[in-house]
């Protein structure tokens, strides 16, 4: 890139910097969105999927792409430059970028501190002076892995001295990890709760990119009201429930009513593995199923399906199958296919939230932001269909702008 290094410290009061703490840093979309702010930054790609790089939030004051500093938390230890290099190998990034990027992804790597507890398992911690070493339950003694407030405290603390050693202005954290199964019954705190915790800890805005709990816990809801931070969630609107957002309200609107509505994933990768587990397949199909319900007013027949396939790697295929009544009672039926890399559908949006709620923090907005839905499957407020979504979303570009 330029010298302007998004990673690199700078003094002054007109080198403000922003940060972006990604929860899960070196995933693949974790890795595409460094990567991409990076060539994107330096003008060697153009911003393709970016919403806040299109002339609907000019003059918005969102912070700019060359100000975007990375950092995160990850349970893996593959550096990002070679995680960049097996995306490549995949069909995910270009050949020759994680070579020209390299710099900004070495960067970005030397932020991303060990995370935990680690997901679909019992209530683990892993510190780096823990590898290589077996780890003990958390409420164990003091002298091994810690218990839920000294998780958060410790992940609070990385927030913390991120914010200050690269003198940011603010810190958004970005929940990008796995998607976990909806928590249980009690005050425990699951993993991205534990990390929603530690974004409020210290002071920094949150977006829940995935379907889990996050800042969506009985626990976290008095934090959450005292703390007056701007949030946005949950679970990033990609593919297959984007195209539904937009074919359910046609169906309402021409009075056409659907008998059945029925789907199929098929996806390998990270996600792929991970949906495999019945319960966070559970809740990744609940926003697919919400969207139809809010849009339809009812839950059609029908039944979604999310298939591992390992060897797609991070691409996926959509069906849709939906079963519709025309006029005089003749059946109808249409069918959709969607085939993408989630990463590279993804990637554009994590970068938009971020800015845009960075903003939104520099406006004084508290609490859910208003007008992010078009975002998300299941999003904290306004209308379930992708044009209501896209109004609202105009409207809170033009508060912005007054606010610039």
């Amino acid at each position: 890139m330029t010298q302007d290094h998004p990673n690199q410290p700078t003094a002054g009061p007109d080198a403000a910097r922003t940060g972006v703490w990604l929860i899960g840093a070196r995933g693949s979309v974790a890795t595409t969105a460094i990567a991409g702010c990076a060539a994107l930054a330096s003008g060697m790609q153009p911003p393709t999927g970016m919403v806040t790089e299109t002339a609907a939030f000019a003059g918005c004051g969102l912070p700019p792409l060359t100000r975007l500093v990375f950092g995160g938390h990850d349970t893996a230890s593959c550096p990002l430059p070679k995680r960049a290099e097996q995306l490549v190998a995949g069909g995910v990034l270009p050949h020759g970028l994680p070579a020209a990027v390299h710099a900004e992804l070495a960067a970005a790597d030397a932020y991303i501190r060990p995370g935990g507890p680690l997901p679909g398992g019992p209530p683990l911690l892993l510190r780096a002076e823990d590898e290589g070493r077996p780890t003990a339950p958390l409420g164990a003694a003091s002298d091994g892995p810690r218990g839920e407030e000294e998780l958060i405290d410790s992940f609070a603390a990385d927030l913390t001295a991120f914010t200050r050693d690269n003198a940011l202005a603010r810190t958004v954290v970005v929940n990008v990890a796995s998607t976990e199964g909806a928590p249980g019954d009690g005050d425990t705190l699951p993993p991205s709760s534990l990390y929603a915790a530690a974004a409020l800890r210290a002071g920094c805005p949150y977006v829940n990119f995935t379907p889990s709990t996050g800042l969506h816990h009985p626990v976290l809801d008095d934090a959450v009201r005292s703390s007056r931070l701007p949030h946005a969630g949950r679970d990033g609107k990609t593919g297959q429930t984007l195209l539904r957002s937009v074919l359910a309200p046609m169906f309402a609107q021409r009075a056409l009513p659907v008998r059945a509505w029925s789907g199929t994933n098929l996806l390998g990768g990270g996600d792929g593995a991970a949906l495999a587990e019945p319960g966070a397949a559970a809740a990744k199909n609940a926003g697919k199923e919400r969207v139809l319900a809010d849009n339809l007013g009812r839950l059609p027949e029908g039944q979604l399906h999310i298939d591992d396939v390992p060897a797609l790697g991070d691409w996926k295929t959509a069906w849709d199958h939906v079963a519709f009544d025309g006029f005089l009672g003749s059946r109808m039926i249409l069918q959709t296919v969607w085939q993408g890399c989630d990463s590279a559908l993804a990637a554009p949006l994590v970068l938009d939230l971020a800015r845009i709620v960075a903003r939104a923090h520099e406006a004084g907005t508290a609490g859910a932001v208003e007008g992010l839905g078009f975002y998300f499957k299941d999003p904290d407020t306004g209308p379930a269909d992708l044009p209501g979504q896209w109004r609202e979303l105009m409207d809170l570009a033009g508060r912005l702008r007054a606010a610039a």
